[in-house]
């Protein structure tokens, strides 16, 4: 019985910093993810993981700081996330009807 007062206990004592430990790793994820894969939409939804890491910062500053606007943040951030996300997702589709493949590689001459 104690024991599951102290595991209760553990639980309800989250602090800021756990927050900020999970939103760093779901950045670290997303950048590892968009850095080292090649395929499009593999990247694209790595970029969406580091949007939504970041989210969770602002919520839990905004939390902490007993203030709402890391909320009002998170807002415009999912407003532009879901701009992104439209713009990628027709630039993926006129992309894979020009070339018929989702490889960054097949792209590289864009850079000059």
């Amino acid at each position: 019985m104690t024991l599951t007062l102290a595991v209760m206990d553990s639980i309800n004592t989250l602090t800021l910093g756990h927050y900020l430990l999970t939103s760093a790793a779901l950045f670290v994820v997303g950048l590892v993810g968009f850095l080292t894969r090649r395929n499009l939409i593999v990247m694209f939804l790595s970029t969406e993981l580091m949007f939504q890491a970041a989210a969770i910062t602002f919520i839990a500053a905004g939390r902490f700081h007993l203030d709402v606007s890391g909320q009002v943040f998170v807002i415009f951030i999912l407003t532009v996330a879901a701009a992104e996300a439209a713009l990628a997702l027709a630039l993926i589709v006129l992309l894979y009807r020009r070339k018929e493949t989702l490889s960054a590689e097949a792209w590289s001459e864009l850079r000059e």
